[in-house]
């Protein structure tokens, strides 16, 4: 009997569609059983994969590691032990750069078996007892939060990301330069910008991670909106929550421009210490194949990252349509860095932005902060 280890985020979304593809999988090679285990969100996004791959034989992972991965070879190159035409399908049905984001200095590393980017959820039954419509733009938006019907995701990852989203509506990717993460003028506006919505949103949003927004907007009648957080198709399911929510587009920004949210996601990797490489791979392929992301996967709680199950009919009924009114929005998702290091600057940077949003810090001071650790973890990525 052989016996794989796994290791998920905790949520329905990240661990049920892996318990169930491998008690699928199991079913159909009695000889393998494969265990998945959790972990917290927060440490999806920055739990270090040195340690994992010590210990499990699959993991799921968020894109920006990649660069580390490939640094350190702690993973198993997909493209070394999967069809290339199979590798080339999942990329013709990317959702995004779902796909692209997992491959990094010639290599694919997971395969994209989730999707995800922040969008807009809101209570349509909320929107019409107090008589509202979803904002167009920034200002409609700055109104509504006036008015108390907003939530946001203000933990530090989540704020760094609408940083990054802000920053681009208003006309400049981050990274864009060698020297600097983003321009002064940019880069303070879009601060001053951020510090402004989530002090107008509803209390407790410094504390609250996606899963926590969504929570809120599904079980009280605290907030009405959350204009942009990472997606959660649960949330969309009457058989998931009691209130469930409509999904929808990203406002435009002062400068007129849509905002494009910040690329998330998850996929599913070997790690080099797999006891058994041939055999995760073919669990590995069974999971991200179309027939599973439409089917077990989708019924299982998961968001897929097959595009086919984005665009089929069951799931859009079941979901409240949540992936055909989402899918442009994904589709224009700014993809994060992946140098090795970039992890170091996220989680670092995560928490500068946070401080200055929550403690009332000065812009100018903070970008400056921002600026001096990008340079010196670029230095040390570098040495």
């Amino acid at each position: 009997m052989l016996e794989l280890r796994g290791i998920t985020w905790n949520h329905t979304r990240g661990f049920l569609p892996v318990v169930a593809s491998a008690q699928r999988f199991a079913e159909l090679h009695p000889e393998v059983t494969i265990h998945w285990q959790k972990r917290s969100l927060q440490e999806f996004a920055d739990y270090p994969l040195e340690k994992l791959v010590c210990d499990y034989d699959l993991v799921v992972i968020d894109h920006p590691a990649v660069g580390s991965v490939a640094e350190n070879r702690l993973l198993v190159p997909l493209d070394e032990c999967m069809p290339e035409g199979f590798l080339a399908d999942l990329a013709k049905n990317s959702v995004g750069c779902s796909h692209e984001s997992y491959f990094y200095a010639g290599h694919q590393w997971a395969l994209a078996i989730d999707a995800a980017a922040p969008i807009c959820g809101y209570r349509p039954d909320l929107f019409a007892k107090h008589g509202i419509n979803l904002p167009k733009d920034w200002v409609e938006l700055l109104e509504l939060a006036r008015a108390g019907f907003v939530a946001i995701a203000g933990v530090p990852i989540d704020s760094l990301c609408h940083f990054y989203m802000l920053c681009i509506g208003l006309g400049e990717e981050p990274f864009s330069s060698p020297d600097y993460l983003v321009s002064q003028d940019t880069g303070v506006r879009a601060l001053e910008m951020l510090r402004q919505l989530l002090q107008l949103a509803v209390p407790g949003c410094a504390e609250r991670n996606p899963i926590a927004v969504w929570e809120l907007l599904t079980s009280t009648d605290i907030a009405a909106l959350c204009p942009f957080a990472y997606g959660y198709s649960n949330y969309a399911r009457a058989t998931y929550c009691d209130r469930p929510l409509s999904f929808t587009g990203l406002v435009t920004s002062p400068a007129g421009l849509r905002f494009r949210s910040t690329l998330g996601g998850a996929g599913l990797a070997i790690s080099v210490r797999c006891q058994d490489v041939t055999t995760a791979a073919a669990y590995c392929m069974f999971t991200a194949s179309e027939r599973c992301q439409c089917g077990l996967y989708f019924d299982s709680g998961g968001q897929p990252g097959h595009r086919k199950a984005w665009l089929d009919d069951r799931n859009n009924r079941e979901s409240n349509y949540f992936f055909r009114n989402t899918l442009a929005t994904l589709d224009d998702a700014w993809l994060r860095p992946r140098w090795n290091g970039y992890l170091e600057f996220q989680e670092q940077a995560s928490y500068i932005v946070h401080e200055f949003v929550w403690k009332t810090g000065d812009p100018s001071r903070t970008l400056r902060e921002l600026n001096l650790l990008l340079l010196r973890t670029r230095k040390e990525a570098a040495a």
